[in-house]
């Protein structure tokens, strides 16, 4: 392949940059994706696409590809012997109703779609550095195909950098995390299970070890449809211990001790779990340059409540992709620069409230508090529901005045118990 020029090169073709990519080249912009993998590839992931990513996967005209996948209508909670089904709530912008679909499937699916909207897609192929003009504008990347291992420059007048968590192109041109931020971990498995078209998707609130002592996290079980089941443990870097936390033990932990009407064998998940880190809230910046921006899992967006990433990678695509659209044609990369306050309007208020919920979490006194109320309210849980999934109306009560009440309130229900800040 000869060095090509493009409007808009894309580095990464995962949720955020295939989506970037189908919103630009339905515009117009001559666009580029390389993906350092061969699709379709595995994700760690728990494969659950909640109602905003399935209205944005609507908006990418995918409706019709997503009726072959297990449809489920909402979350079953457990907790402290109990156990609470929730209907997703009614919206009037987003479904409600959710998929699962394994991110090998999804990925494809959206990356396929990019491709048929006229964007042209390198797979197996990884940018390693921006490349710089003489006057020390970049202007592209250096790109290594890791079949053949011939490099070559694919030059553009933007970047979208979409490589993920670990984004090594950001943090060549100067993006780092906010450590003070919340980080996720979580792994993740799959099993046979006769309950794999159940209508719910489960979290487990209080995950214990066999021994009944309690462990750190959240667990999920979502049924694939496929005769599988995908189980996994989330960790937030709020929990004091959180760096000593052996992950594989905690996932070996929960799937021996799910409910037994999952009907699983817990020994033998149908490959090995996988695991990886999460940058949550915003946590990486800056996130525009000249003539770049960060999108998705690379500028930190997932969601700190929930370990979300797959719709807030959609949504970033989509406005990163208008302003590369609005730049070009008004021929001024200056419209970049509003990339980061139209992030903070959208997510700001959601984002701090859920890095100070992320705070009161990591103390197992609090969570455990939390949710013994909780469950003994189906209202209450099902308010929390529609916060944690971001799926406030906008008649709603205010969302820092609710989010802040109700921390408030948990917090004084142990006077003697101090949170660390």
């Amino acid at each position: 392949m000869s060095d090509k020029y493009y409007d808009l090169l894309v580095i990464g073709g995962g949720p955020a940059g295939a989506a970037t990519a189908y919103w630009a080249a339905s515009a117009g912009l001559k666009t580029a994706i390389v993906e350092k993998k061969v699709f379709p590839r595995q994700k760690t992931c728990g494969d659950g696409l909640t109602p905003r990513a399935v209205h944005q996967l609507s908006e990418m005209q995918l409706d019709h590809k997503l009726t072959g996948y297990h449809k489920y209508e909402g979350l079953r909670a457990i907790a402290h012997n109990k156990s609470i089904e929730m209907k997703w709530p009614d919206h009037p912008v987003f479904p409600s109703h959710g998929y699962v679909v394994r991110r090998c499937d999804l990925d494809t699916m959206v990356v396929e779609n990019a491709i048929s909207a006229g964007a042209e897609f390198f797979e197996g192929m990884e940018a390693i550095r921006p490349l710089h003009d003489d006057n020390s504008e970049i202007q592209g990347a250096l790109v290594i195909n890791h079949e053949t291992s011939e490099e070559l420059e694919i030059k553009a007048k933007f970047l979208a950098v979409a490589d993920g968590a670990n984004s090594r192109f950001g943090r060549s041109l100067g993006s780092n995390r906010n450590k003070s931020y919340p980080m996720g971990m979580a792994i993740r498995g799959y099993f046979e299970s006769p309950l794999d078209k159940e209508p719910w998707i489960e979290s487990a609130l209080d995950v214990k070890d066999r021994n009944g002592n309690s462990m750190p996290g959240y667990g999920w079980i979502f049924p694939v449809g496929n005769g599988t089941i995908n189980v996994g443990i989330g960790l937030l870097s709020t929990f004091r211990d959180y760096r000593e936390v052996n992950t594989t033990h905690l996932f070996n932990e929960f799937a021996l001790t799910l409910p037994d009407y999952w009907d699983i064998n817990p020994l033998t998940p149908i490959e090995p779990p996988t695991g990886g880190r999460l940058p949550m809230a915003g946590s990486v910046g800056p996130k525009a340059g000249h003539n770049w921006l960060l999108v998705g899992d690379a500028a930190g967006s997932v969601n700190p409540f929930n370990g979300e990433g797959i719709d807030y990678a959609y949504e970033t695509g989509r406005l990163a992709a208008s302003l590369f659209v609005e730049a070009n044609l008004q021929h001024d990369n200056k419209v970049l620069q509003r990339y980061p306050d139209l992030l903070d309007e959208e997510y700001g208020l959601y984002f701090k409230v859920a890095r100070l919920f992320a705070k009161i979490i990591g103390n197992p006194v609090l969570i455990r508090e939390l949710t013994r109320v909780g469950m003994h309210s189906q209202t209450l849980m099902e308010w929390a529901l529609k916060v944690m999934a971001n799926l406030m109306k906008e008649n709603d009560k205010g969302l820092d005045e609710a989010a802040y009440g109700m921390i408030a309130s948990i917090v004084k229900m142990i006077p003697d118990q101090r949170v660390s800040k």
